[in-house]
């Protein structure tokens, strides 16, 4: 299952995580797009989540962190799974939200917003050249 960060702080995903670890779901893996932003804000500003890890870890699961642009290091972590018999997966994939996008990367604006022609253009280069290196697009 896959989740944004601005959307734990609604109380049916708290719920369903302690429906879960009570039935020792182990072969649920929930992973997290941890970029911080939400429309219009920053988590922090709205309902701030942290620790995360720790309360993940209080509803019962097995949390792993990761680097959520590294493809490689997401297939390790789901290949793994489960990560500990009788508990269900918590990954927190740290990301940046439009990353690798210049003008978009960390921007909450772009939670919601349309690029331009002219942006779009841009954009389209910005992932060719970022394809181009080998890294990810």
């Amino acid at each position: 299952m896959l989740v944004g960060d601005g959307e734990l702080q609604e109380g049916s995903n708290w719920e369903a995580m302690m429906a879960a670890s009570h039935y020792e779901l182990d072969r649920l893996t929930v992973i997290v797009d941890r970029n911080r932003l939400q429309q219009g804000a920053t988590v922090r500003e709205t309902n701030d989540l942290e620790p995360l890890d720790q309360k993940a870890t209080a509803f019962g699961f097995a949390v792993v962190e990761v680097n959520g642009h590294d493809h490689d290091e997401l297939f390790d972590v789901l290949s793994s799974v489960p990560f500990r018999p009788g508990k269900p997966t918590f990954v927190i994939a740290h990301t940046h939200k439009g990353h690798p996008i210049s003008f978009m990367s960390n921007n909450a604006a772009w939670h919601h917003k349309v690029p331009s022609v002219e942006q779009l253009e841009l954009a389209l280069d910005e992932l060719t050249a970022v394809d181009g290196q080998g890294g990810p697009a």
